[in-house]
Order: structure tokens, then C-alpha cells, then sequence
């Protein structure tokens, strides 16, 4: 939990000491209430005092109460506003932290772990903060406070004290280590739901096809009881705190006055009134000490869930990121080249390699094809040049440098990435096309430039407001197909030294991959493409093809030289076209 507070920024820890300084007056004015109710007591027993005399020590008393009132409201208002300012900076420093994540990083967290972490866990590291500066500081403060102003006044009375806040700690120490636990599983079951949940909304289609609606909720049901059931144990074990601190209270006054008649009885006349006047200090006093260690007890209840949310918060801050970022932003002697050295990769918890010993090297406008069956490690190869992933072995260069020295910015300026699965982002066509930076401007005519050669001009013009139309989250508005081209219009908007498409014609008719084809070929001639494809005519013109078998490179070459000396590139292309179309291409 503490390790948190680091984060703390200078402003923030001068709002900590101004809160703290406000609570120790706050707890000042509090515990002086006693001694002008004391001098009040004194006054009435006194022969020869006046009612002036007790109104100035009540106008004291009142003093008092209002000033305690207002540092309160001061203490909330700041202590709110550093709760906020600090979950703010907190969040942002876990969203920055997941961006630097790699794959492998974001699998081992999953991804509703890392929202209910973003959202949840900080949400309850606001409360504990918000909460602390107004308890977790006043409580030992008074209670110490106010020991030290009865500690003298009597034994008797300050044994029942102690031994009644014996009793209230031990109570608490008990709950404490029965529910810490489940508090932990609380979180997760959080992660468990939100999980649940969101398979549920993007996967709506299928469980719709599959009248799998009454097993979805049966699955949500029982994840969801298994939390509420969770829970109710957690509160019905805090439950038990507010009748015992009640109890304590009130055994707390009674035991006071029951004590105090046996020492008023025996005291003599002149005792008898300052013994009085004592049992009334000292019930406000030990009122006090049990208030303090009540504003402890709530604190208690709100700090094992804080705890293990903190713990959760500090395991991605503390993360160390597989990828690190290098330091080249120099100008390279070669351009648009990528060349592959005695490249081997397998993923971090894995015990085979999923490519082994690749070699090969494609320069400037040339197009570069990787072909082969599901599995065969087409894509993991290609998503080792933006470093999704870093090579096990061997070197993976870009423009003759090695991608680890790059500077993760520069490097991406170099590249032109089209995903296996097109993704749009909520907003208009025009700023999902012109999305992110890079080296050249991207203005109305880039942007209309860019969609007219991905094929995508034929349907935007039809939308309402053309390139200014919404999509929604996800690309949920448009076919699969106008989101490759849509993705594919976002490379080519960037102008980039080197395409990378990662299957990412799939959706597309033959006649419309064909045309795209031919006129990205007039567009790029001039930059490297890279492209993973399972259709033989996405990929028979390229000017290498890399032929993949379970991680081996079997074959490479272009398609003619394949066809003769490549036994399972024939083979795929058989499966797909006539010989008679095959020797006509």
C-alpha cells in the first residue's frame, strides 16, 4: 500500500501536511470541549459564581464546535481534492505503463483484469486516501491526545479504558484475519465478471446463433453469486463491529459513573465536587479514546480491500516490459530494406520454437509474401518488425539497423501496419483514416487519396456525411470487408518506407483483392511490402515468396520458381486453382 504513495507529487504531499495540520487543530478544539465542561461543572458547584461567568466558558464551548465544524468541512474538501488529484495522476501512470506493455505482458494480465485494475482497485485507493486524512491521521492523534489528559485523573477509571479498548483491538484483529482473504478473491471475482461480461457483449452473435443465452447466464449467475455470497460474508463479519462498539460505549459510561459513585460515597465534601467534576471530564475524555479507535475500526473495514488493490495496482507499475525501448534515431544507410538473420522465436512461457533459423532480405520497392499452412508462423514472423514480439534469436534489421536500437517512434514512422483483424476506432472515417503520426501531413486530399486506392471511395461516398460519417466502436456499422479497406486506406495515409499486411485481404471478393492490388502496387512502387496471405493470387506477383512449414522456411523465390522446386507451395496453390490457371498466370 505504501509503495503507492511514492507517487506522490509535490503538491500532493504539501495538501498532506496542511490536511494533517488542519486535523491536530481540529483535535485541539475537540479535546478542549471537556476542559470548559469541566470549569462549567466546577462553576455551578462553586458558591459565589455567576451566570456571566458560565456563559463565557459555554461561548467557549461554542467557539469550539464551530471551529472543530468548520476544519472538518476544510480537512474533507482538501482531503477530496488530493484523492482526486492522486487517483488522476495514478491512472494515468497505468494507462502510460500498459501502452509500453508488450503481448506478453498484456496476456499474463489479461485484459478485464487490467480495466478492473484501472477503475476498481484506484477507486478504492481514493476512498482509503479520502477516508485516511480525515480518520486514519485524527484517530491515533486523539486517541494518544486524549490518554495523556486522562491518564492522571484516575486508575481505576483508566484500567476499565484500557481494558474495554483491549477488548475493541482484539475484536478487530480477529475480523482482520478472517476477511483480508477474501478480499483478494473479491477483486478477482471482479476481474471474473467483467470478463464474463465483456465475452458476452462481443461475442452476442454467436450465443444468439447458438440459443446460448440461458448457458451465458447460468455463467454470469454463478460467478455473480459466488461474489455477492463473497461479499455478504464480508460485511455480515463487519457487522459485528457496530453492536460491539456500541456495547463498549455504553459499558465505557456506565462502568465511569458506577466507579465514580463508589469514590464520590467515600471521597469527603470538597473531594466529592472535584471527583464529580473528574467522572464528567473523563467520560468525555474516554468517549474520546473510544471514537478514535471507532474512526480506526472504519478505517480497518475500508483497508484490507485498499490493500489488496494497492497490491494489484503495484504489480503492473512494478512490471518490468519484455520490449525495451532503444535509443537510434539517426538516419540509416539503407532505406525501405528488412532483412531477417538466422531469426528463431518462441513465446515466453513456451518450451518450442515457433520459427526457427529464418533468413531472408527484401529492399526497397520490393513486395515480399509469406504463404503457408494455419499455424505455420506466418503472422508471428511478420509482427516481429514492428516488435509486437522480439526475435529469440538471430536479428531482425530495418534499413540495416537492428529493430531492439530503435527508438520505438522512429521506428513506427518507418512502418505501415494493416492487422489480421481490422479495427476501428469511434469516430469519423476521416479521423480513423488519418489516425496517429507520422512524417508527412495528412490532409483532406491524402486522406480521399488513400481511400480511393484501398477501394473504400465506393461506399464512404454513400454514407450521409461521406468521410466525415460515424463508425462505431469496433467498426460495427461496416462489413468486414470496408473495414480491411478502411484499415488498409489508414496505412497508406501515412506514406510509409515499409507495408506491412497481415492477411489482410481475406474479406475482400476476388475482383475487388485484384483491383486493390494493382492500383497499391502504382501507389507503393516506390516502398517494401510485406504481406502474410493464404490466397495464391493475392501473392503470385510478388517479387519473393517465403514458403512457411511448421516454423521452417521451405521454399523462397517467386511464384513460377516455386511451383518447380517448392513441393508444398505446389501443393497449396493446387489446392486453390487449376493446373491450367496456375500455368496461365
Amino acid at each position: 500500500m505504501f509503495k503507492l504513495f511514492k507517487n506522490f507529487t509535490k503538491k500532493d504531499i504539501l495538501l498532506v501536511i496542511i490536511c494533517i495540520s488542519f486535523v491536530v487543530f481540529q483535535v485541539f478544539l475537540d479535546l478542549k470541549l471537556p476542559d470548559y465542561m469541566s470549569e462549567i461543572t466546577r462553576l455551578i458547584q462553586t458558591e459565589g459564581s455567576t451566570l456571566s461567568e458560565i456563559l463565557v466558558q459555554g461561548g467557549f464551548m461554542l467557539a469550539c464546535a464551530f471551529g472543530s465544524l468548520a476544519t472538518a468541512v476544510l480537512v474533507g474538501f482538501l482531503a477530496s481534492r488530493l484523492s482526486a488529484s492522486f487517483t488522476k495522476t495514478l491512472r494515468k501512470k497505468i494507462f502510460v505503463k500498459v501502452e509500453k506493455f508488450g503481448m506478453a505482458e498484456i496476456k499474463n494480465f489479461s485484459t478485464s483484469s487490467l480495466i478492473t485494475r484501472t477503475t476498481n482497485d484506484v477507486t478504492q485507493i481514493e476512498m482509503i486516501i479520502a477516508m485516511g486524512l480525515q480518520m486514519l491521521c485524527k484517530a491515533p492523534i486523539m486517541a494518544v491526545w486524549a490518554v495523556l489528559k486522562i491518564v492522571n485523573k484516575s486508575l481505576e477509571w483508566s484500567i476499565l479504558t484500557a481494558v474495554l479498548v483491549g477488548v475493541l483491538l482484539l475484536t478487530i484483529g480477529i475480523l482482520m484475519i478472517i476477511v483480508l482473504p477474501r478480499f483478494e478473491r473479491v477483486q478477482k471475482l471482479i476481474d471474473k465478471v467483467n470478463s464474463v461480461t465483456r465475452e458476452n457483449l462481443t461475442g452476442i452473435r454467436v450465443i444468439r446463433a447458438f440459443n446460448a443465452e440461458e448457458f451465458q447466464e447460468n455463467r454470469f449467475e454463478e460467478v455473480n453469486n459466488t461474489l455477492t455470497n463473497t461479499q455478504l460474508f464480508n460485511q455480515r463479519c463487519f457487522s459485528i463491529l457496530n453492536p460491539i462498539m456500541n456495547l463498549i460505549m455504553h459499558s465505557l459510561s456506565l462502568g465511569i459513573y458506577f466507579i465514580g459513585a463508589f469514590l464520590i460515597e467515600k471521597a469527603g465534601m470538597q473531594m466529592k465536587i472535584t471527583l464529580f467534576s473528574d467522572m464528567v471530564v473523563f467520560t468525555s475524555y474516554g468517549m474520546q479514546v473510544i471514537m478514535s479507535f471507532l474512526m480506526l475500526a472504519m478505517i480497518f473495514m475500508m483497508w484490507p480491500r485498499a490493500q489488496v488493490s494497492a497490491r494489484r495496482i503495484n504489480e503492473i507499475l512494478e512490471t518490468e516490459e519484455s520490449l525495451k525501448n532503444g535509443d537510434f534515431k539517426g538516419n540509416t544507410k539503407e532505406i525501405g530494406t528488412v532483412e531477417f538473420k538466422n531469426v528463431s522465436f518462441k513465446y515466453p512461457d513456451a518450451d518450442e520454437y515457433l520459427l526457427k533459423n529464418i533468413s531472408f532480405k527484401v529492399n526497397k520497392g520490393e513486395t515480399i509474401a509469406f504463404i503457408g499452412s494455419t499455424g505455420s508462423g506466418k503472422s508471428t514472423l511478420i509482427n516481429l518488425v514492428p516488435r509486437f514480439y522480439d526475435a529469440t534469436d538471430g536479428e531482425v534489421l530495418v534499413d540495416g539497423v537492428n529493430v531492439k536500437e530503435y527508438d520505438f517512434e522512429n521506428l513506427y514512422n518507418k512502418l505501415g501496419y494493416v492487422s489480421q483483424k481490422a479495427f476501428m476506432f469511434t469516430s469519423s472515417i476521416k479521423e480513423n483514416v488519418a489516425y496517429g503520426k507520422s512524417n508527412n501531413k495528412k490532409t483532406q486530399e491524402v486522406i480521399e487519396e488513400a481511400i480511393k486506392v484501398a477501394q473504400g471511395e465506393e461506399f464512404v461516398l454513400k454514407m450521409d456525411k461521406k468521410y466525415d460519417s460515424h463508425i462505431a466502436r469496433g467498426g460495427t456499422n461496416v462489413s468486414g470487408g470496408q473495414k480491411q479497406r478502411l484499415s488498409i486506406a489508414r496505412a497508406i495515409a501515412r506514406d510509409p518506407e515499409i507495408y506491412i499486411f497481415d492477411d489482410s485481404f481475406s474479406a475482400l471478393d476476388y475482383q475487388t483483392d485484384a483491383t486493390l492490388r494493382r492500383e497499391l502496387k502504382k501507389h507503393t512502387k516506390d516502398s517494401t511490402s510485406m504481406i502474410v496471405a493464404q490466397r495464391i493470387g493475392t501473392i503470385m506477383n510478388a517479387d519473393k515468396i517465403v514458403v512457411l512449414d511448421k516454423g521452417k522456411c521451405v521454399g523462397i523465390g517467386t511464384h513460377k520458381e516455386l511451383l518447380k522446386k517448392c513441393a508444398v507451395y505446389k501443393e497449396i496453390a493446387l489446392s486453390q486453382l487449376s493446373k491450367e490457371e496456375l500455368e496461365n498466370a
